[in-house]
């Protein structure tokens, strides 16, 4: 039997394959032929060879087109035109898009470029010329349409402290090439200076600049720093990432008028927060993958087909008002202030809500949403979720309300692993038969990180019965997000230090949520290897 290429295609996409789909000429599968695109020629003086020290990057894929990334290092100030190209294949036999795009020091040397209208496969290979110098191979994933998908996994960190460690964790994440696209929920990189966090004797790499990030210049080689590290590095020229910050991407609690890390006055004269958080702003737009829009507001969506929406949440900035100063406190406790998102996207996140029409609804989210008890009146962290009581009760009576189901909460933020049913905190939860939960919430250890509230965690999952697992040995690693229809599952992976020599990785903990359920099971190993992703780019 003779089978078309749509026929192939179909049988595929029902499979949950992800097929390469390499023509150059049409046929009956409805594409168009390969565009005929010109070749990269370059005739003068070669720049430097560091031209691309800080490597590829690809973000917030689309089914139909995705953001790829890179930063040019001339030698002399001035525009430098930037040549980009996508393909079907890493040797770019099969091409199927190009452009060139000019940059220069108002964009810190960044490149940033929307591609559209991709339509032969969700798997691409891109790369970049300047100079007569080229780019390493980028290798990246369109979200699926409609049933194209089966399963669905990403990888889930947040963290990334470089002071405090080797990045062995994205090494790892690298190295996989089953996933469709890693997510990061924050914390891509601390604003302290040397000395200051970790502690001076803790330290094992010092830090660009050597100082706290305060001006744009200071955000920008943080950045640079960072992108220069060989396993994060590697991990965005494997994997398109989704991003979203936290508070070290401008200072420690912040919030959307200032931070507990931010001093206008003496003796540290940092200025004001309008400039400052500016100044983060644009950095970040220029450094993450993210997609532009009017406002560079970072709350968007992710549509991933019939499978999944992923609802990216800005909990930090957008409309956070200033955290409580207490430790612990009462969760009716009328002084704790009211809102983490601000009304406009909390308005936003009922309608994602409301209208999705896909099988699960993942928040990327930053901070804890799930309660941490200390006694049973008293909860604790006044940085996460219900340390803002008004904005926490009105998303779990809006879920439990309007019967939204299959809600799974990713989380950074802690340092640590956790897996929580995600409760009212009204009483309606039964901990034997694990009833009335509105939501599961998956917690990713730190990339590096440490958690800094030691035993105290312990004692957080004594109290509080939703709390179905800590990872109490408080490893750095990620966790892997894997989607099927009948159920989520979370997959940790810690590594065994984070010391240079250090790195080795482990398996930690499983635990997943059926299709039409709001509890946590937990399960025996992690979800098998799916074999049929596409390579990884080549060295």
């Amino acid at each position: 039997m003779k089978f078309s290429r749509r026929d192939v295609i179909k049988g595929m996409g029902a499979a949950g394959l992800t097929p390469l789909l390499v023509s150059s000429c049409g046929d009956d599968s409805g594409l168009p032929p390969l565009p005929e695109l010109p070749e990269y020629e370059f005739t003068g003086t070669p720049g430097p060879a560091t031209m691309f020290e800080h490597g590829v990057a690809s973000g917030d894929p689309l089914p139909d087109g995705v953001i790829i990334w890179t930063r040019v290092s001339p030698e002399a100030d001035g525009e430098i035109e930037v040549w980009w190209e996508m393909s079907l294949d890493p040797e770019f036999t099969e091409r199927t898009a190009q452009g060139t795009q000019t940059t220069d020091a108002s964009v810190d040397y960044t490149v940033k470029v929307d591609v559209a209208g991709l339509i032969w496969g969700r798997e691409y290979y891109y790369r970049f010329f300047a100079q007569g110098r080229q780019s390493p191979v980028g290798r990246t994933r369109l979200a699926p349409m409609g049933d194209q998908a089966s399963r669905l996994r990403f990888g889930v960190c947040s963290c990334s402290n470089y002071g405090f460690g080797y990045f062995h964790a994205y090494r790892h994440m690298a190295a996989r090439a089953d996933l469709d696209a890693v997510i990061h929920l924050g914390d891509y990189f601390y604003e302290y200076g040397n000395g200051t966090f970790p502690e001076p004797e803790e330290q094992l790499r010092m830090l660009e600049p050597p100082t706290e990030t305060v001006t744009l210049e200071d955000y920008r080689m943080r950045f640079s720093q960072y992108r220069r590290d060989e396993d994060l590095r590697e991990l965005h020229r494997q994997q398109p990432f989704i991003v979203v910050w936290d508070d070290h991407e401008s200072a420690n609690n912040s919030w959307m008028g200032g931070a507990e890390n931010h001093n206008p006055d003496p003796p540290d004269n940092e200025g004001p927060w309008e400039v400052r958080i500016a100044a983060a702003r644009q950095a970040f737009f220029e450094w993450i993958p993210i997609r532009e829009n009017a406002n560079r507001r970072l709350y968007r969506t992710l549509k991933y087909g019939d499978l999944a929406d992923i609802i990216m949440l800005d909990t930090r900035i957008e409309g956070r008002e200033e955290q409580s100063t207490a430790a612990a406190y009462p969760p009716d406790d009328p002084s704790l202030p009211d809102d983490i998102l601000g009304s406009e996207q909390e308005a936003w996140l009922q309608q994602e809500l409301s209208n999705s029409t896909a099988k699960w609804k993942v928040l990327g989210n930053q901070v804890v949403m799930g309660i941490w008890n200390l006694g049973p009146d008293l909860v604790a962290n006044q940085d996460q979720w219900t340390g803002y009581p008004g904005s926490r009760g009105r998303l779990m009576s809006f879920l439990r309300d309007n019967a939204i189901s299959n809600v799974a909460v990713i989380t950074g933020d802690v340092h640590s692993s956790w897996a929580i049913d995600v409760t009212v905190g009204d009483g309606s939860y039964d901990s034997e038969t694990q009833d009335g939960a509105v939501a599961v919430e998956f917690v990713a250890p730190g990339i590096t990180s440490p958690f800094e509230l030691g035993g105290v965690a312990a004692a957080f999952k004594r109290a509080s019965p939703h709390i179905q697992y800590l990872d109490e040995d408080l490893n750095r690693g990620y966790l892997v997000l894997d989607l099927q229809a009948d159920k989520a599952q979370a997959d940790w992976f810690f590594v065994e230090g984070v010391a240079l020599e250090e790195g080795e990785q482990f398996f930690g903990a499983a635990w997943a949520v059926q299709d039409g359920e709001a509890k946590l099971i937990p399960m025996s190993g992690p979800e098998t290897d799916n074999e049929d992703t596409p390579p990884l780019a080549p060295a």
